[in-house]
């Protein structure tokens, strides 16, 4: 079920295909969508216009849950809290450049960025890269220093004849691009609108939009699990303080027991997350006499552990801390894959099934890329590797996704990875994806 989602605000274009696919699960009645709420300052709820008096009580007390956690997470920190505004100037932009270059065009390095967008650094220093560049390219044409890339190209200014005195401008020109991350670089978006040789500048504003609204909603990425918790933990509270009649309290009851229903394919992070919350209050209001000697813990500290927790942890050590034994077993947590052509359980202990659930969370539940070279074989081609850790990539999502990395590097493209054990390396040439194994 498809329930309270808080869905960070894009181009409609992007969620075409997952609106039919959610609109065709609410037609059918194999899920139901109740509000959206968006992370700003003041935040947006929208409400369905189809709730009933009960169920828009119930999503107000959702929404304000995911507004706390929106306000205090320190994953959402840096997060911009004028996105709503700053994307419908965006949205303008994107319509001039419509007109100007053609639809087809815009829309066609929409899909291209689109496909990459996921791949970008998070972090503080990722977040700040990107004016941290433009001031080192700045001082590179100065001659100053060159603490990033070993770069020999570089964007255009209005300033550029100040900088060729004395020298020809096509002489200072490469004729292909010679660039080179000092270290690997996770941030691939940013990778390529810095150093793509064959993107305008036009394009690369478009990249820039698609990469800022990445870095907008990734905390959402890093917290579903502790966000969709807590919300549920509060609507429940707050509800059952409510003075409801009986029919009113019967109705609740089925909209609450649909949210958190356990999933038979996967993780509902309604119904884990709304555990764990009870069990860090449980736990903290109630500690055992070994948690009272061990850890100095006393007696109704529940409601202020719970807030430290949503303050300071994301889903990978919300899940690494607080998912116990008894939390796995009480909620039947296990691993199951296929065998033959039956599906079958193949783990039951309980910290094995608790790190490949936290592993599933690391980085979003996205795979982790690096740039290892822009001038790969000399000829200014791309070579990225992934960052194997045991999960291999969907190789037909690769396949289909290398052509959108030719489209805005525009020179080959490899990409480094480990299939069934071996190290493999996959690339595109603007015709076909070809694989090769590396040799041991």
């Amino acid at each position: 079920l498809l329930l309270f989602q808080p869905v960070p605000f894009s181009f409609a274009r992007w969620f075409d295909k997952t609106f039919h696919r959610m609109k065709l699960e609410y037609d059918l009645g194999m899920s139901r969508i109740y509000e959206l709420v968006i992370n700003s300052d003041p935040c947006y709820a929208f409400l369905l216009d189809g709730n009933t008096l009960l169920q828009n009580k119930t999503v107000c007390a959702h929404v304000l849950a995911h507004c706390d956690f929106f306000k205090n997470n320190a994953t959402f920190r840096y997060t911009s809290r004028d996105m709503v505004e700053r994307m419908a100037s965006s949205a303008e932009r994107i319509r001039q450049y419509e007109l100007k270059h053609g639809r087809e065009a815009v829309e066609g390095l929409l899909d291209a960025g689109l496909a990459l967008s996921e791949h970008v650094d998070a972090s503080t220093d990722g977040r700040n890269a990107r004016a941290k560049v433009k001031q080192q390219q700045y001082k590179n044409r100065r001659g100053e220093y060159d603490p990033v890339f070993h770069s020999v190209d570089h964007t255009s200014t209005p300033y550029d004849d100040l900088w060729a005195i004395g020298e020809a401008a096509e002489e200072r020109r490469p004729k292909k691009p010679m660039v080179k991350p000092r270290a690997a670089q996770k941030d691939v978006m940013l990778f390529i609108i810095e150093n793509s040789p064959v993107l305008e500048e036009w394009e690369r504003d478009i990249l820039s939009i698609l990469r800022e609204e990445m870095l907008y909603f990734w905390p959402q990425m890093e917290t579903k699990i502790m966000n969709e918790g807590w919300a549920t933990y509060w609507h429940l509270r707050i509800m059952r303080d409510m003075n409801l009649t009986d029919e009113e309290a019967v109705e609740f009851a089925k909209m609450h027991s649909g949210v958190v229903l356990p999933s038979r394919t996967s993780i509902n992070p309604y119904h884990i997350g709304l555990a764990i919350w009870e069990d860090i209050e449980k736990r903290w209001d109630h500690p055992t006499q070994e948690e009272r000697e061990r850890d100095h813990r006393e007696p109704g500290q529940g409601r202020a552990k719970m807030f430290e927790v949503r303050e300071m942890e994301n889903d990978v050590s919300f899940l690494r801390n607080y998912l116990t034994k008894q939390l796995v077993e009480d909620l039947d947590l296990y691993l199951y894959q296929k065998v033959g052509n039956d599906w079958r359980v193949v783990e039951t202990d309980w910290e094995k099934v608790r790190d490949t659930i936290v592993a599933s969370r690391v980085n979003g539940g996205i795979p982790v890329l690096y740039v290892e070279d822009g001038d790969y074989n000399r000829n200014g081609e791309l070579y990225i590797k992934h960052e194997y850790e045991g999960v291999e990539l969907d190789l037909k999502h690769l396949e289909k996704t290398m052509p959108y990395l030719h489209r805005v590097w525009g020179r080959n493209c490899h990409l480094h990875t480990v299939v069934e054990g071996r190290e493999a390396i996959f690339s595109y040439d603007g015709k076909k994806t070809q694989r090769r194994f590396v040799k041991e």
